[in-house]
């Protein structure tokens, strides 16, 4: 793969893994573009969702200090703090969904949906729930009855954010904006149910960076380090980037925005790639 090449997809792993637009149908989008072929790549793609978790990691680094110490305390017999207890509960409980799903379909999902027009449905879709997320919040809102401040879901919530988080793994659903959406329809504020999302990002983002790492490990492949490398750090920084400004952008502003460009890009890959 050419140096610009690996840079571009960097990038574009980065900042798309965190924004609601999807990762995955960018990659897609973006290899077609760059005339790479959709199918290969393992070790890279395996690199860069592992730099894209060592973001979450890093930038929620206290948050995820806190839950080791929860583990820690549950291993030692000692009463964990229950705020951190009831997020690492959550955590755990919301991200079943999805490994459950990605395990059982991967390889439907990986075979069936890698077309640039089911990419453009999926973000039609994706931006739909969105749209229903957001006036579900606008009424909560209007009458008060935002549920949850800094604190986790109940565990029976995070089951259905985990469940919207599963949605993701159809390409061009977006893993954030679907499990915000699932945080907005449970109850959250906008900025609590992205910053949870993040949260929730972390063991799916790693597993499935460490499942292409043990096949890539079975079947290895020749690359380059340099440009595995520069992906690796194009994406880890964008990454922090990303989901540094959403954080700022929720505060103030709803997710329509994203849903304009979603259904611009649909059009564009409708028209263009179709």
């Amino acid at each position: 793969m050419p140096f610009s090449d690996a840079l571009i997809l960097g990038i574009v792993q980065g900042l798309t893994e965190f924004l609601p637009v999807s990762s995955t149908g960018h990659l897609i989008l973006a290899r077609e573009y760059l005339g790479l072929p959709l199918s290969g790549g393992l070790a890279y793609d395996a690199i860069l969702h592992l730099a894209t978790a060592a973001a979450v990691l890093i930038y929620f680094r206290k948050d995820f200090l806190a839950l080791a110490k929860t583990l820690l305390g549950y291993a030692s017999g000692s009463v964990p703090v229950p705020e951190n207890s009831r997020l690492f509960l959550a955590l755990l409980i919301g991200t079943v969904p999805a490994v459950a799903l990605g395990l059982l379909f991967e390889d439907t999902i990986e075979n069936a949906f890698r077309s640039p027009v089911l990419v453009a449905y999926a973000l039609i879709a994706g931006s739909a729930i969105f749209l229903a997320a957001e006036h579900v919040l606008s009424i909560r809102t209007k009458h008060g009855f935002i549920i949850y401040g800094k604190t986790a879901p109940s565990w029976k919530n995070a089951l259905v954010i985990g469940l919207f988080q599963a949605i993701a793994l159809i390409p061009g659903m977006s893993r954030s904006g679907m499990t915000i959406s699932g945080g907005l329809f449970t109850g959250f504020s906008r900025e609590e149910a992205t910053r949870f999302a993040f949260l929730l990002s972390f063991p799916v983002i790693l597993g499935a960076g460490g499942l292409k790492l043990f096949e890539l490990l079975s079947t290895p492949e020749e690359g380059a380090v340099f440009v595995i490398l520069t992906g690796a750090i194009a994406a880890f920084v964008a990454g922090i980037a990303a989901i540094h400004a959403l954080l700022l952008f929720v505060r103030r502003y709803s997710l329509i925005p994203f849903v304009v460009y979603r259904l611009l890009l649909a059009a564009v890959v409708f028209i263009f790639l179709s």
